[in-house]
């Protein structure tokens, strides 16, 4: 695991150091205020926006955490500030999350930089900053799998051929580099691999109408996986997936009763709040 260099307020240090000492396996964390976390070892667990019980969502921590906790991947979200930066940020706006007001298509990465991203989750990670995916890149690239998220590319014409262009930038724009791109936006997808066609995409899906066999063939021509709301997940949908080549990793599990039904469905892995079992 990557040197953490990122200082990290005492709740994050014990589960660091509880895991430094504990077997690779599944691992067991008694944390206050955090219930019992348990890293189930069998099936690959996608932090959905780091661990985002324990730092604040889509933040250095938060996936320095996700890390620690042994996550598969770290789940992300991809948007652009006005000047064309790549930032990572969940909402359209600033309000929720950090200090700040305002789109985020409308602030420069200066203005967005200024923000601090922490306070509002907790006082100990005051200063902490909106990373640039360009660092999230290049600290978790070759070590952990990143599953990006392209956030309503609508907003941000030719975001999906920068994206590419910075995935190339890293040396991560193969089949093999555990990078893969994700979007409701199916052609935004389409898009993004005209210009990375070797960078595994999936296709997120909220509604069951576009699950239906005409549409999972048109998905399977382009796509590897696709992403469903874990309320659609059924064994006979996972086997209609697996049988047209792809695979399926749902969102977004809350307990451990969720990850339990999900995993005796077959799925290829979970994105998920929690890590507990």
């Amino acid at each position: 695991m990557k040197r953490l260099t990122t200082t990290l307020p005492a709740l994050l240090v014990t589960v660091l150091l509880t895991l430094f000492t504990a077997e690779a396996s599944a691992v067991s964390l008694a944390i206050p205020d955090a219930g019992q976390l348990v890293v189930p070892a069998q099936l690959p667990l996608i932090a959905h926006r780091g661990a985002a019980m324990l730092a604040p969502e889509n933040t250095i921590p938060a996936f320095d955490a996700a890390v620690a906790l042994q996550a598969e991947s770290l789940e992300l979200d991809v948007q652009m500030s006005r000047d064309g930066v790549l930032v990572v940020l969940h909402d359209s706006t600033v309000d929720r999350t950090t200090n700040g007001k305002g789109a985020v298509k409308e602030l420069t990465f200066a203005e967005l930089r200024a923000l601090d991203a922490g306070v509002k989750f907790d006082q100990t990670f005051r200063g902490t900053k909106v990373p640039t995916l360009d660092e999230v890149l290049t600290r978790y690239g070759r070590s952990t799998g990143l599953l990006l998220e392209l956030k309503v590319p609508s907003r941000y014409p030719g975001i999906e051929e920068k994206l590419a262009a910075l995935l190339r930038q890293h040396q991560l724009d193969t089949a093999d580099s555990n990078v893969v791109v994700h979007s409701f936006d199916s052609r935004s997808l389409q898009q993004f691999h005209l210009h990375a066609p070797d960078v595994p995409v999936g296709v997120l899906i909220k509604r069951s109408d576009k699950l239906n066999e005409a549409q999972l063939r048109r998905y399977a021509a382009f796509a590897d996986s696709i992403h469903p709301n874990l309320k659609l997940v059924t064994p006979s949908l996972v086997e209609q997936v697996h049988e047209l080549g792809m695979k399926i990793i749902p969102w977004t599990a809350q307990s451990p009763e969720d990850i339990q039904v999900l995993a005796a469905a077959g799925v290829d892995a979970v994105i998920t709040d929690t890590f507990t079992r």
